[in-house]
């Protein structure tokens, strides 16, 4: 009896260090909507010109990761239910939703059979997404887009790879867009903060400096106040920062991106989408050069 009891131990205590090593494998990969950021000191404030839904949940305290050729788990993902052909319950269907606020969509890749690279393999590395969604690039062209985080460390992690990919590596037809994730109060004020920047023509000599201010030197910016003065030390007067950022564009800006994470499901980030057809990340790629590697086969594959 006590060498078999000894023996359940042993096999117990193994088991308990398997799951402790594939739970920080998994933790490596992405950061999930009910992580807060450990630099958020204080509730944002509403700007004056958006009312954010009423139903928006706070954040939560620790992350989570889908496992890689998984689908995550039902706990992790937004409390709204998105079906395949419903953007979220509203009356007005989800195309005409995007028209207003992005007047040239077009559904994404073609529904033929799946890249047959010996490297990837569909439900493991990549999964598809049914139906097909919206982009809003001209026709021959391919659409990548990363949605994410500035106050994840994963995205951080992720952005030099991405912008050096984005610089020298994706091909001639693909055209990169990011879109912020929107999971409650704090996302969408670093969403807002992305999209100031873009109206102001700055994204990209800020767009690295945000990541930095969040991550490395621990300014949550997430008040008006902080935002202000950052746009302020780089360059940008307060009154073209107040016009951005409670401008209508921008609303109509937040409100697609919204409609974008509940269509392509995002429930942790950093994510890809290709062509509106195709969604995987670092850890169900097997990498960041993986990732990218997938990246460009299923955009040559949508674009053929």
């Amino acid at each position: 009896m006590s060498s078999e009891l000894n023996r359940d131990r042993t096999q117990m205590g193994k088991a308990g260090v398997l799951l402790l090593s594939v739970l920080a494998a998994f933790a490596l990969s992405a950061c999930g909507n009910k992580q807060s950021s450990t630099t958020t000191e204080e509730q944002p404030a509403a700007p004056t010109t958006s009312q954010q839904p009423a139903d928006a949940a706070p954040a939560a305290t620790g992350s989570a990761a889908a496992p890689a050729g998984e689908q995550p788990a039902a706990a992790t993902a937004p409390a709204e239910t998105v079906s395949e052909t419903d953007d979220g319950g509203t009356d007005t269907a989800p195309e005409a939703i995007a028209s207003t606020v992005q007047p040239s969509l077009r559904l994404g890749g073609p529904a033929n059979a799946a890249p047959t690279s010996a490297q990837f393999k569909e439900g493991t590395n990549y999964t598809k997404l049914v139906p097909a969604q919206p982009t809003s690039v001209s026709p021959g062209k391919v659409e990548v887009v990363e949605v994410f985080w500035y106050a994840c460390g994963h995205c951080f992690a992720l952005d030099p790879a991405i912008e050096a990919w984005r610089v020298k590596g994706k091909p001639a037809n693909v055209e990169f867009v990011r879109v912020p994730a929107m999971w409650n109060d704090v996302t969408r004020m670093h969403a807002r903060v992305f999209f100031t920047a873009e109206m102001l023509g700055k994204l990209d000599q800020l767009h690295t400096p945000i990541f930095q201010e969040i991550n490395v030197k621990g300014n949550a910016l997430n008040t008006v106040d902080k935002i202000a003065a950052f746009f302020r030390a780089n360059g940008v007067s307060n009154d073209d920062f107040q016009k951005a950022f409670s401008s209508f564009a921008v609303e109509n800006k937040l409100q697609r991106a919204e409609l974008l994470n509940r269509r392509y499901r995002i429930d942790f980030v950093p994510q890809m989408v290709v062509n509106g057809t195709y969604k995987s990340d670092v850890g169900a790629a097997g990498g960041e050069s993986q990732l990218l590697t997938l990246i460009n086969e299923l955009a040559a594959h949508t674009s053929g």
